[in-house]
């Protein structure tokens, strides 16, 4: 008798159309480029033209298909014009976003309004903007939205950005039950402190170091490659049952 094998899903993302934000640099930009490895049409989208233009450059230079899309994802009308006029986006990794820590008793209400307009704010609209096409078009997708380790548990000194993330948990989760009967899967990549431009400043206190290498089990901070193969994962058919969850890639923060 023959035994029937189960077939492994692809990861690959030939002929489909990807949109980072903030893919000029730090997650974004590994993002965007472990997508256009995989086989997709990534666009970069950012604020500053130079950079993702480089970087666009970049990824075309080893033969893959990558453009810069300049856009300040803040402003929710300019994104909604702009994605709606585009072919429809089959992937979103949702990344631009910032942190402005501070004890909580110290907390700025422009910080505080600075960060969610971003993190939250300016977040949800450009899923709405790629969803809206999407079901136009009547195609399925997948959206990606970077979260946090924060978005799962507090920390001292980060309640504005705990609380964006959080934020961020939810509203996946509830996107993804509205759009799951149009094939629209929405999922959040949760990671730890990951060296990037964006942390290393953190870095350079010593006592907050060791802090947060105490906290990640594994014994180190994370890599941008730690989190690309992750990223190819949830936007590819490999993961096809995947949608309103959380993919936490921490080192086993918040085991505990």
């Amino acid at each position: 008798m023959s035994v029937e094998l189960t077939k492994t899903p692809s990861f690959r993302l030939d002929g489909r159309r990807a949109l980072v934000t903030g893919g000029g640099r730090g997650i974004g930009l590994a993002a965007a480029s472990a997508l256009a490895d995989a086989g997709a049409h990534v666009a970069l989208a950012a604020r500053t033209a130079t950079e993702i233009a480089e970087a666009a450059d970049a990824i075309r230079a080893r033969g893959q298909q990558a453009y810069p899309l300049t856009l300040d994802v803040s402003d929710v009308e300019a994104v909604s014009a702009s994605i709606a006029a585009q072919a429809p986006f089959d992937i979103l990794v949702n990344n631009a976003g910032t942190n402005r820590p501070a004890p909580f008793v110290d907390v700025k209400v422009e910080d505080f309004d600075f960060v969610f307009d971003l993190n939250v704010r300016a977040a949800y609209f450009v899923a709405q903007a790629v969803a809206r096409r999407l079901i136009e078009a009547q195609k399925s997708g997948s959206i990606i939205n970077i979260s946090s380790q924060m978005g799962h548990v507090g920390a001292s000194t980060r309640t504005v950005y705990c609380a964006t993330k959080h934020a961020m948990e939810g509203f996946t989760k509830a996107m993804a039950i509205e759009l799951a009967p149009h094939k629209i899967r929405v999922n959040t990549l949760a990671p730890t402190f990951i060296e990037t431009p964006m942390t290393q400043p953190y870095f350079v206190n010593e006592a907050f170091r060791k802090d947060t290498l105490n906290r990640i089990k594994l014994g180190r901070l994370g890599q941008l490659e730690d989190l690309t193969g992750a990223i190819v994962f949830l936007a590819s058919d490999a993961a096809a049952l995947m949608t309103g969850t959380s993919l936490v890639i921490d080192g086993g923060w918040t085991a505990e």
